[in-house]
């Protein structure tokens, strides 16, 4: 939960690097709350249609959208790339594939242009 906090504690912040893990725990954070919000839209009846979600969800998704696009960035940035490596995932397929690959690579060691190692940071 601290990697999830850290993140939020980080709203908007584009600059520097994000670990594997930081990166991965807020994603698993982020797929839970979407899972709660999507059956209290149902319990709840809050639902859009037949769709399944929601009020809830959509508010959770709304919120949670710059922080998410930016431990991303932070993220392609420990692995060397520029943030606008982060648009590739717009490629149909091949993009989604080539930017998980990139979410799933060691990050350099040592010092790059985006900032100090994290993993050495802590």
């Amino acid at each position: 939960m601290n990697w999830y906090t850290s993140v939020l504690k980080k709203y908007a912040v584009f600059s520097g690097r994000a670990r594997r893990k930081e990166y991965w725990m807020f994603f698993l954070f982020n797929v839970i709350f979407l899972i709660v919000a999507l059956i209290l839209d149902n319990v709840l009846g809050t639902t859009i249609g037949n769709a399944g979600y929601g009020l809830f969800y959509f508010l959770y998704a709304l919120a949670i959208l710059l922080p998410s696009l930016a431990v991303g960035v932070r993220r392609l940035h420990d692995t060397g790339r520029s943030g606008w490596w982060f648009f590739i995932g717009l490629i149909p397929i091949i993009g989604g594939i080539w930017l998980l690959v990139l979410f799933c690579i060691e990050g350099t060691p040592g010092k790059n242009t985006y900032g100090p190692n994290p993993k050495e940071a802590v």
